[in-house]
């Protein structure tokens, strides 16, 4: 039997199947489905499961969340932005297909995202909603990472916003209440911040010292944690979520 995200990458396959005109699903299939850890995916899915759902409730948020990942990922490529040439190791969107069709995929990207969003099996609207919440978030992240703007307010919008809205889409996909949800938009923001301080540190760019961002990784981990208590569904995998991810290497 497959697993979710072996389910996740054949719903994605199955969405970005396009022909016509090639060279637009040629670069959506290249961002989407050259690498990627899934991360926001088995969130929205365990969160699902948190609340007392099925993972397979949250399949096409899941994927929607995916999408909407990727085409910020191409855009922040672009050279008008990080003037990125590598993704994943391998060319970024723009260097492999030019810039005027990089832009074009990331917006036909978020689009899909939307269509796919909205075929979850229940509170369609109200994922609609986190999923355009989360959109709108990273744009004011990345408005703010070009100017040199506060960090805190980049971190918890170019980064954590995704991971909220993909626990938020898979509680209300899996029919969690909305005690539910403001738990799991907790523990998603606390990770979704760690993760980011974790990257820096792994790429060697942290503002902060190692230590002090060591000591706050571990804070947000824990207080990720706590705020899973009293959900009435399995969390153990998001528990062992937001541990991996605070002890990743790469």
């Amino acid at each position: 039997m497959p697993t979710m995200t072996e389910r996740v990458n054949a719903l994605l396959a199955e969405l970005l199947g396009g022909s016509c005109p090639a060279v637009l699903f040629d670069a959506m299939r290249h961002a989407v489905l050259v690498g990627g850890k899934r991360i926001r995916p088995q969130l929205c899915m365990a969160a699902a499961e948190a609340v007392g759902g099925r993972m397979e409730d949250a399949l096409y948020p899941a994927c929607a969340i995916e999408l909407l990942h990727s085409y910020t990922l191409v855009h922040d490529d672009l050279p008008a932005m990080d003037n990125d040439a590598v993704r994943r190791g391998a060319p970024s969107v723009w260097a492999k297909y030019g810039e005027a069709n990089a832009i074009l995929a990331g917006d036909a990207l978020q689009a899909l995202a939307f269509r796919t969003a909205v075929r979850a099996p229940r509170n369609a609207e109200r994922i609609a909603a986190a999923i355009a919440e989360a959109g709108v978030g990273v744009v004011q992240g990345q408005v703010a990472d070009l100017a040199g703007g506060d960090a805190d307010f980049i971190l918890r919008h170019k980064t954590a916003d995704l991971f909220v809205a993909a626990a938020e889409m898979g509680a209300l996909a899996g029919g969690g209440n909305d005690d539910d949800v403001a738990r799991l938009r907790e523990y998603a923001l606390s990770i979704g911040i760690a993760f980011q301080l974790e990257d820096d540190l792994l790429d060697g760019d942290s503002p902060n010292p190692a230590g002090d961002a060591r000591r706050a990784i571990d804070e947000l981990t824990a207080a990720a944690v706590a705020a899973l208590d009293g959900l009435p569904g399995d969390v153990a995998p998001l528990v062992a979520m937001a541990e991996r991810l605070a002890e990743r290497k790469s």
